[in-house]
């Protein structure tokens, strides 16, 4: 039912939603910690723990997607580059590569805006004592160093795409004076055949 409430409110839905799972273990008398199994160890059960612990996986979810989408372009780029290397041109239509940017550029949105990775939660402001557990668990999910990992490889895909349009322009620039330089020569040639029909005359 909760889901169903959030679906309006959901862009870019996806097909196979990705999903986190974390144990948390209450445990009063112990410090907050990462088990060296993996669990959560929290002092107590509140919302604002669980608040904290909601947003790290929340962050989590969204940069699996995230990571998932940018290796899917990266993945269709590559073809591209197979084919330039092999015969010197991108062999691609320039609005594919186009739409391939378009990715990218949603994606490096979703990163720095809506996801908001490196954002500590509001509630920090209301319990500073909690932001012991919020970092370890940041650490535990590497949620920086993920972020980051996916500037570089959405930076490659920019400069690899931009690259692919300027040889694609560079390729319908050359046509282009190809057919000037054809539409000259003909029209030199249609003034020589003039004059010399003149002359003969």
């Amino acid at each position: 039912r909760v889901l169903a409430g959030l679906h309006a409110r959901t862009t870019r839905p996806a097909a196979s939603p990705e999903e986190e799972a974390a144990t948390v273990i209450v445990r009063p008398e112990q410090a907050e910690q990462i088990t060296a199994n993996g669990a959560i160890q929290v002092q107590a059960a509140s919302a604002d723990h669980l608040l904290i612990i909601a947003d790290v996986l929340a962050k989590s979810v969204a940069l699996a997607r995230n990571e998932r989408e940018i290796a899917a372009v990266i993945d269709a780029f590559e073809p591209f580059a197979r084919t330039l290397a092999a015969k010197g041109q991108p062999g691609s239509r320039r609005g594919v590569i186009l739409r391939l940017i378009g990715q990218a550029l949603l994606l490096q949105h979703s990163v720095t805006g809506s996801v908001a990775v490196r954002e500590k939660p509001d509630i920090l402001w209301d319990r500073p004592d909690l932001e012991r557990l919020y970092s370890r668990l940041e650490d535990e999910y590497e949620l920086v160093e993920r972020a980051d990992n996916m500037d570089r490889r959405l930076a490659v895909i920019d400069s690899t795409a931009t690259a692919l349009i300027n040889l694609k322009d560079a390729s319908r620039s050359l046509r282009l004076e190809l057919i000037i330089i054809v539409l000259i020569l003909a029209e030199l040639i249609v003034g020589l055949l003039t004059f010399f029909a003149s002359g003969l005359r």
